[in-house]
């Protein structure tokens, strides 16, 4: 998982001058390891230059360069007041403000720049596209600022690293099977609190907060969703609960505003879509998968079921796959005409091509839900598909939170994409609650090995989110519904030892025991080696 920090900080209170290698040690403070930190891999001067004129000069090869004179500010430009540049593209005009890297620096893939001579020019530096800063694919133009960040004002010289995020570090950390609710930034920033030592309460700042984001109450009865697993796996059904929301009239040509396709670059994701954004988007910063469904493509009804015996789907990826019978699916149909039914995606692992959002959408139905751990882990290791919902939802997800990050979702749809929300809201199904777990206060001492206080132990607990009552020497602890992982008492063991700091526990080696020496059987002679026995030793030469 790899977190901006300017988007952590949005959650969480960064200690002051924190940066990635403090945040990263804090985090390993409490047992999450370190991958490292990165930046975008551009080093060295990049600025922002003004085209001041431009030539077009064609070429024997049948090419056709632009011969360009640019403004890098005044302590950077040349003699002459500016910087002549060879470029290739052709998407730009003289008065459009420009990505300029000069001598001295170096792009992505160590991509060195240097003034050289080109084309019968010596280009004193590169026009940049956003595929050679690593901003994205395109590399069939050059960053034209005005149109890339519109409503920005720049100036010729301006530092172009720190404007287009091209500085900031990202802090990656390998996310441990029993920690899946640290596959967010929602769960790395209360590692992180944790890790500073300071109050949850004080300093972390929710996604979700249920005051911050209020559900609205349906007006009336949403899309129709059926539950329908009738092949519970380990007693567990697949689904347990399935928000649905709809979001109409968003315009197809809508762009991802910037700083969610920045924030998606530096977690390592592309850029698609306004409406697949979204759903990228908030699950990296909650941690809860959303899927987002072409309206117009739905026959009817959604149903939850297991697949039937020689059902296919077509997924995202253009595979076509032969499902199994456990395969937990979305699927929809006619109301009253089972026949009609018709598999719409690998619930919680991928959706199928046929209901894609494309770029001729415009009415979307998202889904959040909540499925069983088992159930996604099976289907994904029997498709050999592994994705980031997937790996979330087979480490458990939240399903406390489903709702409100449906609502962020058509949030941003409609003030990004320009759609009305559906009064009416769809919300089944039901999680079962979080069962309490029985520990004795003494038995955290027991277990580490050092002394603990009731008061420290109840404190840790609540500090990761636990309701904890006191009943005589036993704690009642239940745990948060982030926290699937905490199912006895020994893992609460461990949050209490993490949270004290692994490095303050002594490591204290037992006392050995005094011998008695060999057996009778061993030839101790019935009393010992200790007590005056014999002790025969053989040595056998080959």
């Amino acid at each position: 998982m790899r977190v901006p920090l300017s988007w952590l900080a949005e959650h969480v209170d960064l200690e002051p001058g924190a940066r990635g290698a403090d945040v990263a040690a804090a985090l390993v403070r409490v047992g999450l390891e370190e991958e490292g930190v990165h930046t975008s891999g551009v080093t060295g001067p990049l600025v922002v230059g003004r085209v001041l004129d431009l030539t077009p000069e064609p070429q024997k090869n049948g090419k056709t360069i632009n011969w360009c004179h640019v403004d890098v500010g005044a302590e950077l430009n040349g003699p002459d007041g500016h910087r002549g540049i060879v470029c290739g593209a052709h998407n730009f005009a003289a008065g459009d403000s420009v990505v300029v890297a000069l001598p001295g620096a170096e792009l992505p893939g160590g991509f060195a720049i240097a003034a050289r001579k080109t084309y019968g020019h010596v280009s004193d530096g590169m026009i940049c596209s956003a595929k050679e800063l690593g901003l994205g694919a395109d590399h069939s133009g050059i960053i034209v600022l005005e149109r890339h960040l519109p409503g920005v004002e720049v100036a010729p010289g301006q530092d172009a690293l720190a404007l287009l995020g091209l500085a900031e570090e990202t802090v990656e950390v390998n996310v441990t099977p029993d920690r899946g609710y640290c596959f967010s930034v929602r769960g790395i920033a209360r590692e992180y609190a944790h890790g500073t030592r300071r109050p949850v309460a004080q300093v972390f700042h929710d996604p979700v907060d249920p005051v911050d984001v209020v559900v609205p109450e349906a007006g009336g009865p949403g899309y129709p969703v059926r539950l329908a697993d009738d092949a519970p796996i380990r007693g567990a059904v697949g689904c347990d609960r399935f928000v649905a929301r709809v979001v109409r009239g968003i315009d197809p040509a809508a762009p991802t505003p910037r700083f969610v396709a920045d924030r998606l670059r530096q977690a390592g994701m592309r850029s698609v879509s306004l409406a697949v954004d979204v759903t990228n988007y908030l699950m990296l910063a909650t941690g809860q998968p959303l899927h987002a469904y072409d309206l117009a493509t739905l026959q009817g009804e959604i149903v939850v079921r297991r697949a039937r015996a020689g059902e296919r789907l077509t997924t995202l990826d253009g595979v076509e796959r032969a499902l199994d019978v456990e395969d937990l699916l979305i699927t929809d149909e006619v109301p009253g005409d089972p026949s009609t039914s018709r598999v719409l995606s690998l619930a919680g692992v991928m959706g199928g091509a046929d209901t894609e959002v494309s770029a001729s959408t415009t009415d979307v139905l998202v889904e959040a839900a909540h499925f069983a751990q088992v159930s996604v882990a099976r289907t994904a290791r029997r498709h050999r598909l592994h994705t980031e919902s997937g790996k979330r939802f087979e480490r458990g997800v939240d399903p406390a939170i489903a709702a409100r990050v449906a609502e962020l979702a058509v949030r941003m749809l409609v003030e990004h994409g320009g759609g009305t929300a559906d009064p009416a809201a769809t919300d089944v199904g039901e999680p079962a609650a979080a069962q309490p777990l029985r520990m004795p206060v003494a038995f955290v001492e027991r277990t580490v090995g050092a002394p603990f206080t009731e008061q420290e132990v109840v404190g840790a607990l609540e500090q990761i989110g636990c309701a904890v009552t006191a009943d005589g020497p036993e704690l009642s602890v239940v745990p948060p519904s982030w926290r699937p992982d905490l199912v006895q008492p020994v893992d609460l063991v461990e949050e209490v030892a993490r949270l004290r700091g692994y490095d303050t526990i002594p490591s204290v080696l037992p006392a050995a025991p005094a011998g008695r020496g060999l057996t009778a059987a061993q030839g101790g002679g019935g009393g010992g080696a200790g007590a005056g026995g014999v002790v025969r030793v053989v040595v056998v030469v080959f």
